[in-house]
């Protein structure tokens, strides 16, 4: 069970609606809406009591009568018609500040029974270069994984890069026929563009049947395991991967080669798999295709929207693969859990594939498969975002304007710096805005994409949060005090220093939140909260100029503070600063 003060508050409340009477009534205890109300507010009284035909009041002053909460609580009391307000002890609140750097600041690691969880992303396409539609799942992705690997959950990343199919017959077809025993350096420069690359044989493919006709043919030959044909493609993929290598370590994610896991890896499961659902009774022919017909997709009119495992070619499909890939997910890698971090617009197919692994037990009910679906990045005109010419956004050439911005800002604001710590300075913060502006939505919505809003230095943003990083760093270096050497307990008498403290010990229970719902935006709001909380700490409680032993006292909060920051910016994959 979760050791979080909102955890053991709830099992305590939980206790004492049991001895109430209310045995059933689930309990919900949430941060109080304002500091008069106290630090937490319990519900589920009132509704216990409408069950049970009471007066809410009565309930709520049987509830604290047999809750046992003096040890975490200093003040309660029941408000309206039964809400029961919390206020924390001082003691507890300042032990839990003071606890952060190892209970919950420090990486956990994997107990022995840990969850096993697969976080599926970004699965590019290596038939082309990434682009702005692969920022969301990079981004969403790399912090759900980095923030359950902090947690203590055992954490394998799958990059299903699409690297199979007829792209890849038109694309060696293409290959061959332009350079045929072209040494690989030479390969390596004429497919630098695979973008390029990729319009070129698409043009081919487009205007001249008779390549069409060997695409196609090409396609046969790779999936038959023809040699010569692997022998194009292994090229081929190999300097895709190079880019999103190199992309992947310019985002600062925590991707390697070792994460991928394409598409060919199951192609020889793929018969197996069809094989499989045909044993479960699942399949029907329809017009040729091999497909699995589910009561739960029937639609109005009636009809049921069939998932297709083999085309009337005997070719595999997406679900097909899909299908191998939970297989291999939880009958090899033995995951509990698989986190699916891919466009809304696929929210059926996954439903329909999750629905159809079940169905042919390729996975039971001790196993979640959990699509992480996500809106799309939008332009100021509310259409996806797009190059003034109509093109769709390369992800490198989206990073290199973040850069060349930020740069711009760091040139306007510290000019007397050398370029080589404001080159530094502004790929940490062109590099963290666009994250930062993409996880601090929510990953469900689409947003608009602004250079102007997310490299602002006001509001809940990237270079906001790292000049708090920054001030308070500097205000060690002008204290001339290394944080670490300090033992004094934190102060918390003065409001806002109670304020952030309470802001500071609440980071666990956000971080569960995180990984219950895979929603980021969470992180950020509360990241976003101390940031603010200690503004206004700064502002209203004098530190420097403090007399002792209270100037130490407010340091160690404005350490934690730091600490707390950095943690919680490197879980999205954001670095921080000394000086900006």
């Amino acid at each position: 069970m979760s050791d979080t003060l909102r955890a053991l508050l709830e099992a305590r409340i939980a206790r004492a609606l049991t001895a109430a009477g209310a045995p059933d009534a689930p309990p919900v205890v949430q941060p109080a809406a304002r500091p008069e109300f106290g630090d937490y507010q319990a519900n589920g009284v009132m509704g216990a009591a409408k069950r049970l035909g009471r007066k809410p009041r009565e309930m709520a002053e049987a509830v604290l009568a047999a809750a046992e909460l003096d040890d975490i609580v200093e003040h309660a009391e029941i408000a309206g018609p039964g809400f029961i307000n919390l206020t924390l002890a001082s003691k507890v609140l300042i032990e839990r500040v003071q606890a952060l750097p190892e209970s919950v600041l420090a990486p956990k690691a994997p107990a022995a029974d840990a969850p096993r969880v697969v976080v599926d992303y970004p699965s590019p396409n290596l038939a082309k270069e990434m682009h702005v539609g692969h920022l969301r799942p990079t981004v969403i992705g790399d912090a759900l994984a980095r923030t359950l690997a902090h947690t203590g959950h055992e954490v394998i990343r799958q990059n299903h890069v699409g690297d199979w199919g007829t792209q890849f017959g038109m694309l060696l077809a293409y290959l061959r026929e332009a350079f045929g025993d072209a040494d690989v350096d030479t390969l390596e420069h004429e497919i630098g563009d695979l973008e390029d690359f990729y319009r070129k044989a698409k043009e081919r493919f487009d205007e001249d049947s008779a390549f069409a006709d060997r695409a196609r043919a090409t396609v046969v030959e790779l999936q038959s395991g023809d040699e010569d044909c692997l022998a194009f493609w292994r090229r081929f993929i190999e300097v895709s991967l190079r880019h999103c290598d190199t992309l992947f370590e310019r985002m600062n994610t925590t991707l390697s080669r070792s994460d991928v896991m394409g598409e060919s890896a199951y192609n020889d499961d793929l018969a197996a798999v069809v094989e499989d659902l045909e044993q479960q009774g699942l399949l029907t022919e329809s017009d040729g295709a091999l497909c699995v017909f589910l009561e739960d997709f029937r639609a109005k009119d009636g009809k049921i929207a069939p998932l297709i495992v083999r085309k009337t070619d005997g070719g595999y499909l997406y679900a097909t693969t899909d299908l191998a890939a939970i297989r291999h997910r939880v009958g090899h890698l033995r995951a509990s859990r698989a986190l699916y971090c891919v466009d809304a617009r696929q929210s059926l197919h996954f439903r329909q594939v999750f629905a159809v692994a079940r169905a042919a037990g390729f996975v039971d009910d001790t196993v979640s498969l959990e699509h992480m679906p996500f809106g799309t990045v939008l332009g100021d005109d509310g259409k996806p975002f797009k190059t003034r010419s109509g093109d769709v956004v390369k992800l490198s050439d989206l990073v290199d304007e973040a850069e060349d911005r930020a740069g711009a800002l760091v040139n306007e604001r510290q000019p007397d710096l050398d370029a080589a710590t404001r080159a530094s300075i502004a790929r940490v913060v062109g590099l963290g805005a666009i994250k930062y502006a993409d996880l601090s939505k929510s990953r469900t919505s689409d947003y608009v994409f602004s250079w102007n809003a997310m490299l602002a230095f006001e509001g809940n943003t990237a270079p906001y949060m790292q000049y708090a990083v920054s001030r308070i760093r500097s205000l060690f270096r002008r204290a001339d005090v290394d944080p670490r050497t300090l033992e004094a307990a934190p102060s918390i008498a003065a409001p806002a220093e109670r304020a952030l403290a309470l802001l500071l010990v609440r980071l666990p229970e956000t971080l569960e939140q995180v990984v219950a719902t895979g929603q980021p935006h969470l992180l950020c709001a509360h990241l976003y909260d101390i940031a603010v909380g200690f503004s206004t700490f700064y502002e209203q409680c004098p530190v420097l100029s403090a007399s002792a032993p209270l100037r130490e006292q407010r340091l160690v909060l404005a350490g934690l503070t730091e600490q707390t920051l950095t943690t919680g910016l490197g879980l999205l994959g954001i670095e921080t600063l000394d000086r900006m």
